[in-house]
């Protein structure tokens, strides 16, 4: 009959696939925030370099430059949309992992646990063992007489 530990054991497996795979995806967010984060910077960097052209001949050019810059400043507010959007997946997927990896240490320490006591019942099942064959032996062996100084 399999012991608790073994019983237990595709459980743990199976939460420690869990916090793996929350741990793939916790970095994935990562890499998504940063990516985000740097295209927010990229818009931003060029928003002002355009902006400090120097200005076009005629209120055509202003105008046209004006257009231009407040499509860079919608494309800049959107951005900055996505970057909050991204740290709150960040941060959901960063609650997932430590909760999956919670359940795993968990879930291991108690099969840590189960391995040791069984172990400790083993030891002591082994030992009283080896104390009833010794207690046998004793018991089997024909008395001899001792000298006694009278």
């Amino acid at each position: 009959m399999p012991s608790r530990a073994d019983r237990l054991q595709p459980v743990v497996d199976l939460a420690t696939g869990k916090a793996e795979e929350a741990t793939r995806a916790l970095a994935a967010q990562q890499r998504a925030l940063a990516d985000a984060e740097h295209q927010l910077t990229e818009l931003r960097r060029y928003r002002n370099e355009y902006a400090e052209m120097p200005d076009g001949i005629g209120v055509s050019a202003l105008l046209n430059r004006q257009q231009f810059l407040q499509k860079i400043d919608m494309a800049i507010v959107q951005q900055l949309g996505e970057v909050q959007r991204r740290e709150r997946a960040l941060e959901r997927a960063r609650q997932d992992w430590t909760d999956a990896r919670g359940r795993a240490k968990a879930l291991d320490s108690v099969t840590t646990k189960y391995r040791e006591q069984e172990r400790k019942t083993q030891d002591r099942r082994e030992q009283e063992q080896a104390d009833e064959r010794s207690q046998y032996r004793r018991q089997s062996r024909p008395s001899t007489p001792t000298d006694v100084n009278e």
